[in-house]
């Protein structure tokens, strides 16, 4: 079957509708008839008998030896919190374009590649990383004589790009080659510590994504500075403040002006002081905050870049509706730091054993890590601040006051709970919208654990000792010393129904 597509010229091809101007297996007649290689419509083919015919769309130019070729690649597997972790849309295909020579089609040149999603074409930070795949596919594939084509088959490339985009974050976003960080991926694709990598991350503009979070999400760029803050002023931050930030030099950018590798605590203490001060100050638009944090530290707003783009969890403020009351703060924020490979092995542990709600505290100096590295075992290691009395593992408990003590630094408990009734509104006292300028903040967080035999339940401590086996889901932030109700317990009735009501079906929905 001839399934020529339809010829443009050059000027017609022009315009935003470009991606509508496709047409499938329609006959076209062209002013040069330029040579056509059969292999190009079996390979159309195939990709309609595998998927559907809406799956690929192709276009000839009428004057010059090019074909661009779309694949439709349907992403509407992703979870809704992943696609949002991401900024994809979920109900929309990724369109994989790839331009090759019309008549030098198995022996020409590497195709062009294009990716985007019509309707986030600006916002779609992984275009970058996407774009890698179809090389990537063509040297790992091993069904196909890849020497006498000039890429990948685009089935090929169809099944390799379904196969990798659930796993985009355990690759950096630059180079495509796998991570090794220490403890695993993380839920957010995040680049790697090379410095080319780190150079081309600056370069590219990757990192421009700030200024969205700084305009739609200013609680949370507030919290996650302020958690910066408290692991760098640590005694133990050697330790703690990890990862150690890789921040390119705005006035020479093939330095570094923070290096890992030539660690400054100082410095970066000086630059943080001054996003700080910047932060409480002003609450303008976000190339203002820009401009008097450039005046005051040029390394100022590339910190607060790194400290917002480096978060490999996907954490958001929560509304009104979907707040737990109980808890007794406005501070409320989703947290997912599990990346889709591990909630896939929770789900499936879920359905053995099922699962339940504790509680997990530690102080906001650790939190800094967490975001980045997960919540891990750290019984017997460096990271241990408080004895594992119950062996290694995880440490959770149904009781809101027993997590809250280890949410103190060294484990006291300077807080005063508020025994108003469960289920009361807020507290009386103004609720502020910021809480970057108190130095007394204290977080704990409400996590998801399987019920197997090997959760460990010695009264109300609990360990678990498979980090597969916990995630989080919720996290809390009280100021100056104050907690909600003391005495929640998770295992009572009518706090599951309230943890259900607000979950919903909205975290990793099967």
């Amino acid at each position: 079957m001839d399934i020529k597509g339809q010829c443009w010229t050059d000027e017609e091809s022009d315009g935003e509708n470009e991606s509508e101007q496709f047409l499938y297996g329609i006959q076209g007649s062209c002013a040069a008839d330029l040579y056509r290689h059969p292999q190009l419509d079996a390979d159309i083919e195939a990709v309609k008998d595998i998927y559907t015919d809406s799956a690929i769309s192709v276009r000839e130019y009428g004057t010059i030896d090019d074909v661009d070729i779309d694949l439709h690649i349907n992403i509407s597997f992703l979870d809704e919190e992943v696609a949002t972790a991401w900024k994809v849309i979920r109900t929309e295909p990724i369109i994989l374009r790839l331009r090759f020579s019309l008549s030098q089609y198995l022996d020409g040149p590497e195709p062009s590649v294009e990716v985007f999603q019509p309707s986030n074409k600006e916002g779609f930070s992984l275009g970058l990383q996407l774009k890698n795949i179809p090389l990537n596919g063509s040297a790992e594939g091993d069904n196909y004589n890849s020497e006498h084509y000039s890429a990948f088959p685009p089935e090929q490339i169809m099944k390799y790009s379904e196969q990798r985009i659930p796993t985009l974050n355990e690759y950096c976003v630059v180079c495509d080659e796998q991570h090794v960080f220490q403890n695993g991926s993380m839920l957010k694709p995040a680049v790697c510590t090379r410095e080319l990598c780190v150079f081309s991350f600056y370069t590219l503009g990757v990192m421009s994504g700030a200024a969205e979070e700084v305009a739609t999400g200013a609680e949370v760029v507030d919290l996650l500075v302020a958690m910066c803050r408290a692991a760098l002023e640590s005694p133990r931050k050697s330790i703690i403040f990890e990862p150690y930030p890789s921040v390119v030099d705005p006035n020479d950018p093939k330095t570094l002006a923070f290096n890992p590798k030539k660690k400054n605590y100082e410095r970066l203490q000086k630059a943080l002081d001054s996003v700080m001060s910047i932060r409480e100050m002003t609450q303008g638009s976000y190339l203002e905050i820009k401009k008097q944090m450039d005046k005051l530290d040029p390394l100022a707003h590339p910190l607060l870049q790194w400290i917002i783009s480096s978060n490999r969890s996907h954490i958001v403020k929560l509304p009104l509706s979907r707040q737990l009351k109980f808890m007794h703060t406005s501070h409320q924020f989703l947290l997912l730091s599990s990346p889709p490979a591990k909630e896939a092995r929770f789900r499936t542990a879920k359905k053995l054993y099922g699962s339940t709600f504790a509680f997990h505290g530690s102080h906001i100096e650790n939190w800094h890590s967490v975001l980045r590295n997960g919540l891990v075992n750290a019984s017997y290691t460096k990271l241990q601040l408080h004895g594992a009395a119950y062996g290694k593992g995880i440490y959770l408990s149904p009781i809101s006051s027993i997590s809250f003590g280890y949410s103190g630094r060294n484990g006291s408990s300077p807080f005063r709970p508020l025994c108003s009734p469960m289920f009361t509104e807020y507290p009386f006292r103004p609720i502020q919208s910021r809480f970057l300028q108190s130095r007394n903040l204290n977080c704990i967080a409400l996590c998801e654990v399987i019920t197997s035999k090997d959760l460990q339940k010695h009264g109300n401590i609990w360990v678990c000792p498979v980090s597969d086996h916990v995630c989080t889901r919720f996290f809390f932030v009280y100021e100056d010393g104050q907690v909600g109700d003391a005495n929640i317990n998770t295992q009572e009735p009518k706090v599951q129904k309230e943890i259900m009501r607000v979950i919903g079906t909205q975290i990793y929905s099967s």
